[in-house]
């Protein structure tokens, strides 16, 4: 493996709680810019940011320096997304191919949306929970095109090499096969997952219909070329941190110790956990449309 680790800052579930990454010599690194986006020949790299069954909605964050990972905050509180029967939490390891950037300012084809303005979502459809910021190497099978209040947010189906089921997929039709009513219960789950908080449901592009694993990659593609437009320069990222320490022709990079003193001016790592709010267990029952 590539010797990546992570390093969490502040108690989790707390508003300061963050994680860091650092790269096999232990310097710090940025998951978005400084993770290669392959890790061989047709692998991907995956960030882990939600663990499957877990609530709580981190995310890489793409506006602080180094972007470490950070629970979202909506309305001044810490973000979980709701249990809707019969889902606990996340059905899927959840996080992002780094190197990847779903631009705003461009137009899909295929859906006719701008993109999100965060890394490309990856949906691990493993045996294994995995934990939170760790790096895993993934096989892309297919995607879904979400239509996320307006904007395009591509969900890739993928699975860890590791898996001891690797093999035997390879592409869409064998999680459809192999995993039957998985890939509905996904759509059912994007779908429905803000009603809780009083959002309507999310739409689809292609009748909400998975794409191929050729289709998926070429989207990946598209994305990385994106990034790698807005770490160069090339386009305004109006506000994302690009800052970087591994990025050579980035007018972003940076020297190591930069990225030290970022993460020295935090909270120390911090070992008990704040409480979660009671609520976060509570199961949702609505009537589907």
């Amino acid at each position: 493996m590539d010797g990546f680790s992570s390093e969490e800052r502040a108690a989790s579930l707390s508003a300061e709680y963050r994680v860091f990454f650092k790269n096999g010599k232990g310097q710090y690194i940025s998951p978005f810019h400084d993770i290669p986006i392959y890790a061989a020949k047709d692998v991907f790299h995956m960030v882990v940011e939600v663990p499957r069954w877990t609530n709580a909605k981190m995310e890489i964050a793409t506006k602080d320096p180094l972007n470490p990972i950070k629970q979202d905050v909506k309305k001044g509180k810490l973000r979980f997304v709701a249990n809707l029967f019969p889902y606990k939490g996340y059905i899927w390891n959840y996080g992002a191919i780094p190197q990847t950037w779903e631009d705003p300012g461009h137009n899909d084809k295929h859906t006719g949306c701008c993109g999100d303005n965060d890394p490309i979502d990856v949906c691990e459809i493993g045996s294994r929970v995995c934990d939170r910021g760790e790096i895993i190497r993934v096989k892309v099978l297919g995607i879904l095109a979400m239509i996320d209040e307006g904007e395009t947010d591509w969900k890739v189906i993928a699975i860890n090499v590791d898996d001891p089921d690797a093999a035997n997929f390879n592409d869409i039709d064998d999680v459809k096969r192999l995993k039957p009513g998985y890939l509905e219960a996904t759509v059912d789950w994007f779908k429905r997952y803000k009603v809780p908080d009083g959002k309507p449901e999310n739409q689809f592009a292609f009748n909400a219909e998975f794409k191929n694993k050729d289709f998926a990659i070429d989207v990946i593609k598209n994305t990385h070329d994106y990034w790698r437009a807005l770490v160069t320069k090339k386009t305004d990222g109006k506000g994302i941190s690009c800052m970087n320490t591994t990025v050579s022709e980035s007018p972003f990079k940076c020297d190591p110790d930069a990225a030290k003193a970022i993460v020295d001016a935090l909270p120390p790592p911090c070992e008990t956990a704040c409480r979660e709010p009671t609520d976060v267990h509570k199961w949702f029952h609505h009537q589907k449309n």
